[in-house]
């Protein structure tokens, strides 16, 4: 073959967490209680437009969580020999934008860089002037005609998303006569009054938009810097994609490391009371009292130190930056299940008293049977509720803790390593301004759709708010 794959820790519990969603997506299919309430998620316009915005961003990020090396040319018949650097999939499909790497800084869209040079002329001599960039227009023989190309591949990448969007809701309607025994103009005249269980109208606008700004970047992308470059000379637009798995990894593994010691203390503590409650309530009031970024700067730094001293285990860059970024996961887990463990312990006391937990102490089941069987299955909707509420705030910890330095490793790519390396440039002079943009509004869309999603998921599983 000519690459092999290769299996980071954090690749390994992002697809273990896939196959859990499906399973999970597979068992409340099977049972009606489950399925009313994202019946009623599936019905909400802005929550399934969300859902597109995060389907997209789930995409990005689990191309990017398929490593893999590259075979060298010329090994020998018996003995394969691989490249030192990992590359994951999205990688390879971005593979031009990460090979043209200008000198320094260069605005978005721009042909020349963003800082003046001393410059050979055709006649010998030298001169001060901003000089053209390697890749940014070089398809362009003359400046002038930058505009018109701009305009041209603008209008290309929007006729290839017309097409790309007749063709999927073309798909759409077929599928609405087909289940509804209609004729495509019926099927149309439904999807256009809104006719439908699931809101087509909304999902059919946010893929449209996503695909014309999808199609015309990628239109743009193949001859300028669409959102610049930075000091080092690398695509900011490749920047904000590679960010994307660290964000998801962020927000989704967390919750892995949380919810076993929330759920677990917080239901025995409300089910047990007595001194098992005040051993559990002085561990997470104890815990809380700490200061979590100290904490995690603490562990972050003991971290490096074995990092430091023992790199022989590390084979590649990439498994020492995943290492740190599954450390940070499991200390933002430990310090952040304390909250959750409060509300199910509230629950879980209310539950104590209801009469069916009662019926079944009374006829001697056991507490492990009961908890399992009776209380857990009836606090889930608290746990889901504060797992995507809890996402959002995960992913903004992580752009903080990088600016402050104990976030993930500097050599990987994550919007608080953006934010961080922007810090500097925004004190330019003119300011540099389009790293922090960039990763503003991919950090922006992300937590934007997480929080409409999760507030339709708080209203359909929230028995106080039901209908």
């Amino acid at each position: 073959m000519p690459f092999k794959l290769i299996f980071l820790w954090t690749d390994i519990l992002i697809f273990l967490l896939l196959a859990s969603v499906v399973l999970f997506a597979l068992y409340a299919r099977r049972h009606e209680h489950l399925r009313v309430p994202w019946r009623q998620v599936r019905r909400r316009p802005l929550a399934m437009s969300a859902l597109v915005v995060l389907s997209l961003y789930v995409t990005v990020g689990l191309l990017d969580s398929i490593h893999l090396q590259r075979r060298l040319e010329g090994a020998t018949a018996g003995q394969a020999h691989y490249a030192t650097n990992i590359e994951s999939l999205l990688d390879v499909v971005c593979s031009p934008l990460r090979e043209r790497i200008e000198k320094s800084y260069s605005a978005p869209l721009a042909m020349y860089a963003f800082s003046r040079e001393v410059v050979p002329r055709a006649d010998g001599r030298m001169s001060f002037e901003y000089p053209r960039l390697r890749f940014g227009g070089a398809q362009l023989r003359d400046p002038s005609e930058r505009g018109t190309d701009i305009a041209r591949r603008i209008g290309f990448g929007l006729l290839l998303a017309i097409v790309t969007f007749v063709l999927l809701a073309s798909g759409v309607v077929l599928s609405i006569a087909r289940r509804h025994n209609d004729s495509v103009a019926r099927a149309v005249a439904r999807l256009a009054r809104g006719d439908i269980e699931t809101p087509w109208r909304a999902i059919l606008a946010t893929t449209g938009i996503l695909l014309s700004l999808g199609c015309v970047a990628l239109s743009l992308a193949g001859g300028y810097h669409i959102l610049g470059t930075d000091q080092v000379g690398q695509d900011v637009f490749y920047n904000s994609l590679k960010s994307v798995r660290t964000g998801l990894v962020i927000g989704t593994l967390t919750t892995l490391v949380m919810l076993p010691f929330a759920l677990a203390f917080g239901v025995m503590a409300g089910y047990f009371r007595g001194w098992v409650d005040d051993v559990i309530q002085y561990l997470y009031t104890t815990l809380s009292s700490i200061p979590a970024v100290l904490l995690i700067a603490a562990a972050i730094l003991s971290l490096q130190v074995y990092i430091a001293t023992h790199e022989e285990s590390f084979a590649t860059i990439a498994e020492r930056a995943d290492l740190r970024l599954l450390f940070l996961c499991l200390i933002l887990g430990v310090t952040s299940w304390t909250s959750l463990c409060r509300l199910l312990r509230g629950e879980t006391l209310k539950l104590r008293q209801m009469d069916y937990v009662q019926a079944a102490t009374a006829l001697g089941v056991g507490h492990i049977q009961i908890m399992g069987r009776h209380i857990a299955p009836n606090v889930m909707h608290i746990v889901l509720i504060t797992v995507v509420l809890d996402f959002s705030s995960l992913v903004l910890a992580e752009a903080v803790l990088s600016y402050v330095g104990v976030g993930v490793d500097p050599s990987m790519n994550s919007w608080g390593n953006m934010i961080n390396g922007a810090r500097l440039e925004m004190a330019r002079e003119p300011i540099v301004w389009w790293s922090l943009t960039a990763a503003f509004t991919f950090m922006f869309g992300l937590v934007l759709a997480a929080n409409l999603f999760a507030d339709a998921v708080r209203d359909a599983f929230d028995p106080r708010l039901r209908t």
